[in-house]
């Protein structure tokens, strides 16, 4: 085996186990759900899903599973929508 092949599968081993090296920007998934399939979009730590229950409140089962399987690699949408909404003050 190639032993620069070899380093470069070390690296990506490394990298894998380090995942706070890796935050997500932007991406779109197609979520297949109970009844219906829908877009969820990441970007710029804001989320977006075509579904009922995220146009309304701004979060879903959809988004909270994509946050589960991403984890540290994105902004939670609870802290996604704090961030983005202007603190009041006094």
């Amino acid at each position: 085996m190639d032993t620069g092949l070899v380093s470069r599968i070390i690296k990506a081993r490394q990298y894998a186990q380090e995942r706070e090296r890796v935050e997500f920007t932007h991406f779109e998934a197609k979520f297949k759900g109970e009844h219906n399939t829908y877009q969820v979009n990441y970007d710029q730590s804001h989320w977006h899903c075509t579904c009922e229950e995220a146009v309304r409140t701004g979060v879903c089962s959809h988004i909270m599973a994509l946050e589960k399987i991403l984890g540290d690699s994105v902004l939670p949408a609870a802290t996604a929508k704090q961030v983005a909404e202007p603190v009041p003050v006094a």
